[in-house]
């Protein structure tokens, strides 16, 4: 076991029931149908949920929590398809780790998210689930699903497509794009960043093994 894995483990074994939340993606995707629902007939609830640094600072303190509920702006078609990707890889990940591990985890991208936020006086949830979707890729890398509906596509390959858009966005974008990005995918840098160090460097290893075998072969 890694240094993470013994501390997540001794936090799950000092923690009460009411300390997390069980099929905490019920309740997150439930909250993004109402929200987009009550936006759909003219209610306009996202304006008072999104995150305002400026709006918090005057005392609406419920807008550190509610930009969770967000909906993606889509079509009506395409949001049924969006929240049910989003309950699929939350419910797939909390049944492989257990709740209060999933909700940690789900906790620290939100906490990354305010931090990004409070530095550049916004932020979405488009990094926190992000940071779901790289979670799942991750654990999943060969589950396959179906782009635009028809095109067969493995996860690990859109997974490596969000990773190279982000890091484009990155390099291109400001000290605040760059903060909020970071922050916001603090949570998959402490679950899976010894993991990806180890990965590289088993292959950097085996790449420069069979370079010395092919050198010393043609000798």
């Amino acid at each position: 076991m890694n240094w993470m894995t013994k501390q997540l483990r001794g936090l799950e074994l000092r923690a009460r029931r009411g300390w997390y939340i069980q099929n905490l993606m019920y309740y997150v995707v439930g909250g993004m149908a109402v929200v987009f629902l009550m936006d759909f007939i003219g209610m306009g609830a996202s304006r008072w949920l999104f995150f305002d640094r400026a709006a918090i600072a005057r005392g609406q303190v419920w807008r550190l929590l509610t930009f969770v509920f967000l909906p993606p702006q889509t079509s009506l078609l395409w949001i049924i398809f969006s929240l049910y990707f989003y309950w699929l890889i939350g419910n797939t990940l909390e049944s492989q780790w257990g709740s209060f591990k999933f909700n940690l985890y789900y906790l620290l991208g939100i906490v990354g998210a305010i931090l990004g936020g409070l530095i550049t006086g916004y932020v979405d949830n488009t990094y926190i689930n992000l940071s779901l979707f790289l979670a799942f890729a991750a654990m999943f890398p060969d589950f396959q699903m179906y782009l635009f509906f028809f095109l067969p596509i493995k996860m690990k390959w859109l997974a490596l497509l969000d990773v190279l858009l982000y890091a484009y966005n990155f390099i291109i974008g400001s000290w605040s794009v760059r903060a909020a990005i970071v922050l916001s995918l603090l949570n998959v840098a402490l679950f899976f960043g010894g993991d990806a160090v180890r990965t590289i460097r088993f292959e950097f290893g085996t790449l420069k093994r069979r370079w010395a075998f092919r050198r010393n072969y043609r000798r």
